[in-house]
C-alpha cells in the first residue's frame, strides 16, 4: 500500500491524557485568586492557548488583573504543569494508541503531531513515542490558535502531502473545526454530542480498526 497519506494527531486528550494536569495546576492559579474552578470550567480550556485559558479563568472570577501579575501566573502555572509530568511514563498513553502508530508506521504512512502544547517534545519522550512520529508541530511553531487550521497544515505541508490527503485526530471541537477549514478528513475522539461536527467519531482508539485505517488510505 503505496498511497501516503498525512496522519496527524492533537496531544492532549488524544494520544496522552494530560488534562487533568492542566486543570489541576490552573485550579491552583484559581484557589490562589479565589475562584471556584470546576470540572466544567475546565472544559472551556480545551484546545485554547494558555494566555486565553488565564483570561477565562479571570473572567469566571471578575478578576482584573496587571499584565505583570498575568504573565507571573502563566509562568507559575506552567511551572506547576510541569511539576507533574516528571514522572510520566508509558503508562500515560491513552488505551488503543501505541496500537494504531504501529499499524501507521507498518503501513509508511506520514505521522504527525499537530498540537498547541509547548511541551509536546518531552511529553512524547517520556511516554516512549516520539520515534514514531516523522513532524512535530506545537506551540512553539504557530502564532494563531485551533479553529485556525495553522498547526494543522504546516504539519502536512512539513510532511510534503497535501491537506485533502490529510486525517487528523482531535478531542475538542476547535481542534475539529480546524481540521474541516483545512478540508482534511476529521476524526473525533471523544463524545459524539461534542464532536458532531468531525467526520469520523470514536469513543477511543481501542474502536478503530485496521481496516478503518486501510479505508482511510484508500
Amino acid at each position: 500500500m503505496n498511497n501516503k497519506k498525512a496522519f496527524i494527531f492533537d496531544l492532549d486528550g488524544v494520544i496522552v491524557d494530560t488534562a487533568k494536569y492542566h486543570f489541576l495546576a490552573w485550579q491552583k492559579i484559581a484557589q490562589s485568586l479565589n475562584i471556584n474552578f470546576t470540572h466544567e470550567d475546565n472544559e472551556l480550556l480545551k484546545g485554547v492557548s494558555r494566555v486565553r485559558s488565564l483570561d477565562i479563568i479571570l473572567g469566571l472570577g471578575n478578576v482584573q488583573a496587571s499584565q505583570e501579575d498575568k504573565d507571573k501566573w502563566l509562568i507559575q502555572k506552567n511551572e506547576d504543569y510541569l511539576s507533574y509530568l516528571v514522572d510520566m511514563d508509558e503508562s500515560e498513553i491513552l488505551p488503543g494508541v501505541f496500537k494504531i502508530l504501529q499499524l501507521l508506521k507498518d503501513l509508511n504512512q506520514g505521522i504527525a503531531l499537530g498540537s498547541a502544547s509547548k511541551n509536546a517534545r518531552p511529553i512524547l519522550e517520556k511516554t516512549g513515542v516520539l520515534s514514531y512520529f516523522d513532524v512535530i508541530v506545537d506551540g512553539n511553531d504557530v502564532s494563531n490558535a485551533k479553529p485556525d487550521p495553522e498547526v494543522f497544515l504546516k504539519a502536512a505541508q512539513l510532511l510534503h502531502i497535501d491537506p485533502k490527503n490529510s486525517i487528523v485526530f482531535e478531542d475538542s471541537v476547535a481542534g475539529i473545526q480546524a481540521a474541516n477549514i483545512a478540508e482534511m478528513v476529521s476524526v473525533g475522539i471523544g463524545e459524539e454530542t461534542i464532536l458532531h461536527e468531525a467526520d469520523h467519531i470514536f469513543k477511543d482508539f481501542t474502536q478503530i480498526t485496521p481496516g478503518f485505517i486501510e479505508k482511510l488510505i484508500r
